[in-house]
């Protein structure tokens, strides 16, 4: 998840509004099951309606889609260069978003806290993302396929603390709202690398979107502060409207 400055560190190089308009489409399906889940929240659908799997197949897609335009953004930032210092501000405002994330659940959720999220995922994929920045195409597909299948076969108990589920290798995952952690999530994030190494590294922006591609565009430039305003906002008035018309 990125804002304005991550595809503009290579001066040479504008914007690719292709993955600005990806990005904002993702925060649309974001909305939309944050949205479902308050509305399960306050009892105006069918309980568990969000654990059921369609939801949570649409939930891993939502959220792999973050990561790997993650991934997308990282070498497209180091095209001619990467620009260290505005990657270093850019992630560390991430990092300060995920540090909010888990505050605020922590008080007002409980138990289910947000202890390694999307949020999280993504400024470590940035960080171990610089070991692989010059990785060809090939080798970060192999590697994101790799990270992506081994905790499918690699399990044990010793993982299963929040100090070490991170990691990804629990066997049994400690409650969270939201955990993604570093093995299999950053698997998305390599082959977001290897998309962008393949297929963007040289491309030219030539897609003129009308206002709605406009509108995503602009969505995918802001879409940190989006994330973070948006289930505030989503709470907030449905709280109200609930209150007020029962």
């Amino acid at each position: 998840m990125n804002d304005d400055s991550p595809d503009q560190a290579a001066r040479p190089y504008p914007r690719l509004v292709s993955v600005d308009i990806a990005r904002g489409v993702a925060l649309i399906g974001m909305v939309i099951f944050h949205f479902t889940f308050d509305l399960e929240f306050f009892g105006q659908i069918e309980p568990g309606t969000i654990s059921s799997l369609p939801w949570r197949m649409f939930a891993r897609l939502v959220a792999g889609s973050f990561v790997l335009l993650a991934g997308v953004s990282l070498i497209l930032a180091a095209r001619g260069g990467l620009n260290r210092p505005v990657f270093w501000r850019d992630t560390a405002k991430v990092a300060l978003a995920a540090l909010l994330v888990s505050m605020v659940t922590y008080v007002a959720l409980g138990e289910v806290w947000v202890f390694f999220g999307i949020l999280h995922m993504i400024v470590a994929g940035r960080i171990l993302g610089l070991l692989v920045l010059r990785w060809p195409a090939w080798a970060l597909a192999l590697l994101g396929v790799a990270v992506w299948a081994l905790p499918y076969l690699v399990q044990s108990p010793v993982f299963d603390t929040r100090w070490l589920a991170w990691i990804g290798f629990s066997a049994l995952q400690p409650p969270s709202m939201d955990l993604e952690p570093i093995f299999p999530w950053f698997g998305p994030f390599l082959l977001g690398m290897a998309l962008a190494r393949a297929f963007l590294v040289g491309a030219k922006p030539r897609l003129q979107p009308g206002p709605l591609g406009r509108g995503l565009a602009w969505a995918g430039r802001h879409s940190l502060m989006l994330y973070l305003l948006h289930q505030p906002v989503l709470l907030g008035s449905m709280f109200v409207i609930f209150r007020l018309f029962g």
